[in-house]
């Protein structure tokens, strides 16, 4: 893992650093999502883009830029400069965190390798997360396209393979800091039968967190804002199942919200599966655990339910993806600490 010992305390900061970066960069995006700010820079400005705005007249032709596109024309016709600003700067801080995170992570990495810190494996594993940081740009700014010509806003396609990368580089670096504490190097994808029911419970995880990017994204949430039932009915009454495509088709809000919902069911059910299964072997070690994922869980599943009876309240919006976060940094512990 790490070859030189004098160097594992700095690359373990440089980890949590990274950790803390993503952590907040997830933050930001779901913010600058919620508060509709995604399409507020229309350009890519890989370098031109590091620096805000910096007289009237600048603003002035990021503003007619943004006046351009259908989001302006369709929903903020009445839109002021000073408003513009707002949004702007959720989408400018969001970009400028990718930018600062890119530059954390390649250039203590370049500097770990040309010391021969870190073992092969681990050059090769922090390498690939680095392509992917690379690749969430490409896909971050092939996401706003999809918002600039015929649409108001983005795909929500794009939108969840954007979040869903996002928790990928974030879990990767989570894997990596467990295994430092520890001391021990465990692989991730361990294709074995032991605590089945935590690897279903960890992929269902992460299809929920899918399910609520094609929510956000459709703003899905704004159709049934009722709780238990949609509107009285447990399948929503505005959905037509003529054969097994309009089953699964997630272009239909009322359909990608009665999902969202009903996975949260079956990761409640499958949690608690989780703890008889704990208990039941007595696995004390894992008890903190367990106990603190179904906090979150729980957490996780008021949140859902108040952002709905909120209107989508942003703040409570918001909350309810920062809980999802905590929701995989402990599930993902769990999991470290079943694992040989």
């Amino acid at each position: 893992m790490i070859i030189e010992k004098i160097y594992k305390k700095s690359f373990l900061y440089w980890i949590i650093s990274l950790i803390f970066l993503i952590f907040s960069m997830i933050i930001v995006g779901g913010l600058t999502r919620l508060t509709g700010s995604g399409l507020s820079i229309t350009q890519w400005e890989l370098f031109r883009g590091i620096l805000p705005p910096l007289s009237n007249e600048v603003w002035l032709q990021y503003f007619e830029l943004y006046k351009q596109i259908p989001q302006y024309k369709l929903i903020n016709i009445d839109m002021k400069l000073e408003d513009f600003k707002v949004i702007f700067l959720w989408e400018y801080f969001h970009r400028l965190l990718g930018r600062l995170i890119g530059l954390v992570f390649l250039l203590p990495l370049v500097y770990f390798i040309y010391k021969k810190v870190i073992s092969k494996e681990y050059t090769i594993r922090l390498l690939f997360i680095f392509l992917l940081i690379l690749l969430q740009g490409i896909i971050g700014w092939y996401m706003v396209m999809s918002g600039l010509v015929n649409n108001v806003t983005v795909s929500h396609y794009r939108l969840s393979l954007h979040l869903f990368i996002a928790f990928i580089i974030f879990s990767s670096l989570l894997w990596i800091y467990y295994n430092l504490r520890t001391n021990i190097n465990k692989k991730f994808f361990n294709f074995n039968t032991s605590f089945i029911s935590i690897k279903i419970l960890l992929f269902l995880l992460f299809c929920q967190i899918i399910l609520g990017a094609f929510v956000s994204g459709l703003d899905a949430g704004r159709i049934y804002q009722t709780w238990p039932l949609m509107n009285g009915h447990f399948f929503p009454d505005d959905v037509i199942i003529d054969n097994t495509r309009d089953l699964f088709n997630f272009n239909n809000h009322s359909l990608v919200q009665f999902f969202h919902r009903n996975v949260a069911y079956i990761i409640l059910i499958i949690s608690l599966y989780v703890g008889y299964s704990i208990f039941s072997k007595k696995l004390i070690h894992l008890y903190k655990s367990y106990f603190i994922l179904m906090i979150f869980i729980f957490l996780q599943i008021f949140l859902g339910i108040s952002a709905l009876f909120s209107n989508l309240s942003t703040s409570v919006a918001s909350m309810h993806q920062i809980s999802s976060i905590f929701l995989i940094i402990i599930s993902i512990k769990l999991y470290h600490q079943c694992i040989k």
